[in-house]
């Protein structure tokens, strides 16, 4: 199997990478200008949108990949009005760039990524902000794609995740940060449900559709919307409680000291259907241990 990946310098893309390469998978991956690439000079890169969309098509006609697996996004919680070109530019120009180069390159199969902020209050389509609402348009694109060409896709909406190398803005990183120096943290009651899987258990999600759809799984059908949920969920409270069992330690947290945002998401998205055959294996205690070995 030959798959190409955008947005493998981030964290899912990193060890969704390496896990390919260990099952003997060949990647190539897209980089952005001034970007370099973490892996080795056994992963190809490339830099699409250098020159012109024929001469990136001819790319994937010449390299025959079989699949794509699109990760990169711009992720914004609020945005601002100057962050509007953006989004649109990061999130649906350039997804649907890349679908057209697959399509006409007769590539297999598209990996898409979404967000459970897709199904604010479990609706069928209620974005938490315009970060989600820019993710549903590039679906709504690549319904065009589904009915018109012989590519098979599929996306993956993923909600909170975890694990090691992570160095993102998260809330293990601020808590694992306030249990050493001690310093007070400002938070919302944490009464806010929370669904957050290891990385482990997003990569293999990953690994598992692309299989699926290389192998023309009957249990996966064209267009279809899947995603990960954690085996238990917690408030985000009760994850506090597990940190400072695991750590020993006592947070400084000053619950409700910030009012929760607007639309805030108390209750993730329920009516999830996972990817066929997948199953988490990584429990939030489990995971937690892991991460905190490496600090």
């Amino acid at each position: 199997m030959k798959v190409f990946i955008t947005g493998a310098t981030g964290f899912i893309g990193k060890h969704l990478v390496r896990s390919l390469q260990k099952e003997g998978i060949e990647v190539a991956i897209n980089l952005q200008d001034g970007e370099e690439s973490p892996f080795s000079e056994s992963v190809k890169n490339y830099f699409l949108c250098k020159k012109d969309i024929l001469s990136d098509i001819e790319f994937f006609i010449r390299e025959n990949f079989d699949g794509i697996i699109h990760l990169a996004s711009l992720y914004l919680t609020d945005h601002d009005p100057e962050d509007v070109g953006h989004l649109i530019e990061s999130n649906v120009k350039f997804g649907t760039y890349v679908l057209e180069c697959g399509a006409k390159a007769k590539v297999k199969w598209f990996i898409n990524t979404g967000t459970f902020w897709q199904d604010y209050q479990n609706s069928d389509y209620s974005p938490v902000n315009l970060y989600a609402a820019s993710k549903q348009a590039f679906e709504s694109i690549a319904q065009y794609y589904i009915e018109t060409n012989q590519i098979r896709f599929c996306t993956i909406r993923l909600s909170d995740t975890y694990g090691l190398e992570d160095t993102r803005p998260k809330i293990f990183n601020h808590w694992i940060r306030i249990a050493k120096t001690g310093e007070t943290l400002d938070m919302s009651w944490g009464e806010q449900i929370i669904d957050i899987s290891y990385i482990d258990d997003i990569v293999n999600a990953y690994v598992l559709l692309a299989s699926h759809l290389q192998n023309n799984n009957l249990l996966v059908t064209n267009g279809s919307v899947y995603a990960t949920k954690a085996e238990k969920r917690y408030t985000l409270k009760e994850l506090a409680a597990i940190f400072e069992e695991i750590t020993g330690s006592k947070l400084s947290i000053k619950w409700g000291a910030r009012s929760y945002r607007e639309r805030e998401v108390m209750i993730p998205w329920e009516n999830a259907v996972v990817v066929p055959d997948w199953k988490p294996k990584v429990s939030i205690k489990e995971g937690l241990k892991l991460i905190l070995n490496q600090t």
